[in-house]
This record gives structure tokens, C-alpha cells and sequence, in this order.
């Protein structure tokens, strides 16, 4: 049976904001659902802990990247809610020119190789 491996930590710690960017940029999420769903769409390959998303989410936020809120959970918890802002939007498109251009020369690295 073949695992599947995970993330290298400098990989994971690059990928961080742009994920949080595009995640919110499809509508307000909170903490651990960001957590879930990069766990779910990376197959298990990322995951994030508390002690690593929320400083992040908070440096977001001091740069005007992100907004908060806070709201009431169905459970009746208080949960904090992220959304992107205008400049979160202008920093989103920044960061997928840059993640395209790492991709391109990767292919085109990789184009004749069968890694």
C-alpha cells in the first residue's frame, strides 16, 4: 500500500495566506473550518494546527488583508469569522501571479522528466 506524504513545513508555511486568501475569498469562514477544509481538499496532505493558523490569520488582519467578526455558533458559541477585504482581494491576485509563476517553471522544468 502506497502513503500518501505530506506537505514539507516550509511548503505549508508558504502556501499559508495565499490559501486563507482564496478560502475567504469565497465567503466568511472561522478558524476551524479553514483548518478542515485545507485538511479536506489537500487529502490529508496539509494540515494546520491552532497554534500555527491564528497568528497568521491575526498578522492578515494588522495588514488589512482580512476582516473579523464576532458571531454565535449554532451551538451558541462565540466564534470569530474571517472575511477578505478589497485589499485582501488586491494581495489574492498578487499571490496567484506569484504561485503561477513558480508553477510554470516547474512544468516546464519537469516537462520532459517523469518525477
Amino acid at each position: 500500500m502506497h502513503s500518501i506524504a505530506m506537505v514539507a513545513k516550509e511548503l505549508v508555511a508558504a502556501s499559508t495566506e495565499p490559501l486563507i486568501l482564496t478560502l475567504l475569498s469565497k465567503g466568511e469562514s472561522y478558524g476551524y473550518a479553514l483548518i478542515q477544509k485545507v485538511k479536506e481538499l489537500s487529502e490529508e496532505r496539509i494540515e494546520w494546527t491552532d497554534g500555527m493558523l491564528y497568528p497568521v490569520l491575526h498578522r492578515m488582519e494588522r495588514r488589512g488583508w482580512i476582516g473579523s467578526r464576532w458571531g454565535t455558533a449554532e451551538n451558541g458559541r462565540k466564534r470569530k469569522y474571517y472575511s477578505i477585504t478589497k485589499e485582501g482581494k488586491k494581495m489574492l491576485k498578487e499571490k496567484r501571479e506569484e504561485w503561477a509563476a513558480v508553477s510554470g517553471v516547474l512544468k516546464l522544468l519537469w516537462k520532459e522528466q517523469y518525477v
